[in-house]
């Protein structure tokens, strides 16, 4: 029996996700001039769905919240998404309020999550680890450490960004920064995330800067002005593609992330996949929730909608 146990295990073949995306699902408040939403949120949710509107990419999702929010998890699992959920006493719960100018908002943070830990991830082997990170402590830097052993880290910087005081939600730099950053293969920032990063202004000395601190691909999204991505050797200016109207811009970012992940997991070069990210977040704009397109509706916008090309 003994010999046939360990037969088993040598024969056994780990399972290798494409992607696993690891982040809080939220309570989000969403306030626009038109109207308030009450809705899920997060960069676990917002990828979940993105991401599950294309059959060819196989992923995975942890996420941590209070009991009394299952529901949501529950939700994601009869639409075929493969979730694990690590306990928390408490859910992450969000209020973000927009004004007219939807690239602004202002944020407040009710309530707090327990963060990840390395435990969470023993049975997990992916190629390309997304760190959705809400806020700074989400994610230690010695759980950061271990995933990068088994796949490419990929980071959206808002999280480490945020200090929570009186629920206000207040720009700090990221703590632990530059032991961090060389562990992360592609970083996604803002233009004032990167300023607060780097000190700098001018996106190429900051993404430079960023790139010299070990970060792989740096992506840096500039709202209705486009995106421009480092990899160390050139700038790759990407278009912004203008939307038949603007409902609610909460989520963009991730769904940027998303589209840029998946089609870079599938082999696609970086301009490709910046362009196909970019068309996935203006798709997302237009409606409240999730990204809900296909593939065949992001090609389309890519090839027929204006385009506004950054100025470096």
């Amino acid at each position: 029996m003994i010999l046939l146990l360990l037969q088993f295990n040598k024969n056994k073949v780990m399972h290798i996700y494409d992607l696993c995306c690891a982040g809080h699902i939220t309570l989000d408040k969403v306030v626009t001039p038109k109207k308030t939403v009450h809705m899920p949120g997060g960069t676990a949710f917002y990828f979940s769905h993105a991401i599950r509107r294309f059959s060819d990419i196989d992923f995975k999702l942890v996420t941590a919240l209070a009991e009394s929010e299952m529901a949501v998890v529950d939700d994601l699992r009869t639409k075929g998404i493969d979730v694990d959920v690590m306990p928390s006493r408490h859910s992450v719960y969000f209020e973000n309020i927009y004004g007219e100018n939807q690239d602004n908002r202002t944020q407040r943070v009710l309530a707090k999550a327990d963060p990840f830990n390395v435990e969470a991830f023993k049975d997990i082997d992916a190629k390309i680890f997304l760190l959705g990170a809400l806020l700074a402590d989400d994610f230690p830097l010695e759980l950061v450490k271990t995933l990068s052993k088994k796949g490419r880290i990929a980071v959206d910087s808002q999280g480490y960004l945020r200090e929570v005081r009186d629920q206000n939600v207040y720009p700090i730099d990221w703590k632990n920064k530059l032991e961090t950053l060389k562990y992360v293969d592609i970083l996604k920032v803002n233009d004032q995330e990167m300023e607060v990063l780097t000190g700098l202004k001018d996106i190429k000395k900051a993404a430079k800067q960023l790139h010299d601190w070990g970060v792989k691909e740096v992506l840096v999204t500039l709202g209705s002005l486009g995106s421009v991505i480092y990899d160390g050797n050139e700038f790759c200016k990407i278009p912004a593609y203008k939307p038949t109207e603007v409902v609610d811009a909460t989520g963009c970012g991730d769904t940027y992330v998303t589209g840029y992940l998946y089609k870079r997991a599938k082999g696609a070069s970086i301009e490709e996949a910046g362009k196909f990210a970019a068309a996935m977040a203006t798709i997302k704009i237009e409606g409240s929730g999730p990204f809900s397109g296909t593939k065949e509706d992001v090609e389309s916008r890519i090839c027929t909608a204006k385009q506004q090309v950054p100025v470096l």
